[in-house]
């Protein structure tokens, strides 16, 4: 299952069913859980562990040290979660001092030639198309969708069940349930499909409607435009999830593209 040419190192965790291709190297601090698949040219280190039944293709790079300019080789971690698809050239950092951990949740598909910095958090059930970038410390919610070349500031927050267009300049946090694209991006409307998918049912979708159109095309400030969205619709867990991320948001959320249109809602 370790092909000769692979180095592993004799500390390295490795059940006996973990598959390692040529020329692949795996460092003395790695935990691999049991069915993990990795390929060809792949480098794991650091203290890094990789959870059951996870793929990980050709030439990825995983737990590799932060790019960052106050790291100075302090013992940070990289945990991943179960079932992810890690495609080739993908690189994953080590956390910083300043928190010392970068996570990745379960079921992940990571689009080859993808970047995810030190101390960013990735939930589960998401999709990083080819060469999504993200900055430090960026926070990736459940179910989120990134288009390929979207590049991500640092400190930014994705809610969960967004989906961001490809080539897309991400500077603020982008709104849970949310489509958006652009250069900045900024919001279209409701991600009804990934809602759809999600089996969230019509009538918080028709509540959710309600919502984005209050915070985002009545011209309100923030503070406004939330309290009129609790009082005008039904407070269901995903309405005052949008509701607390909006008020919660310290880089302040994504604005709206324009007028809205009742079929892109």
């Amino acid at each position: 299952m370790i092909h000769k040419t692979a180095i592993v190192a004799q500390e390295a965790q490795v059940p006996g069913d973990v598959e390692i291709g040529p020329w692949t190297v795996i460092g003395p601090k790695v935990k691999i859980g049991s069915g993990v698949k990795i390929g060809n040219s792949c480098l794991i280190d650091g203290s890094t562990v990789i959870g059951a039944g996870c793929q990980i293709f050709n030439g990825a790079v995983i737990g590799s040290v932060p790019q960052d300019l106050k790291y100075k080789g302090e013992d940070t971690k990289l945990i991943i979660g179960e079932n992810n698809i890690i495609r080739e050239y993908t690189t994953i950092n080590l956390g910083t001092v300043e928190k010392g951990l970068t996570q990745v949740g379960d079921n992940n598909l990571i689009m080859a030639y993808s970047h995810i910095a030190h101390d960013c958090v990735v939930g589960d059930n998401c999709v990083l198309a080819n060469c999504a970038t993200l900055a430090g410390h960026v926070t990736i919610e459940d179910r989120a969708v990134i288009g390929g070349l979207v590049a991500i500031h640092q400190f930014t927050r994705v809610g969960k069940m967004s989906i961001i267009g490809g080539c897309s300049k991400v500077v603020q946090d982008i709104p849970p349930f949310s489509t958006c694209d652009g250069h900045p991006a900024k919001v279209y409307g409701l991600n009804l499909v990934g809602l759809r998918r999600a089996q969230i049912s019509s009538k918080i979708i028709s509540d959710l409607k309600i919502a984005f159109k209050i915070l985002f095309f009545l011209g309100l400030n923030k503070a406004s435009a939330v309290e009129k969205a609790r009082k005008d619709i039904p407070q269901s867990p995903e309405a005052a999830y949008l509701l607390d991320f909006i008020k919660s948001s310290s880089r302040g959320v994504a604005r709206a593209n324009r007028a809205p249109q009742e079929e892109s809602l």
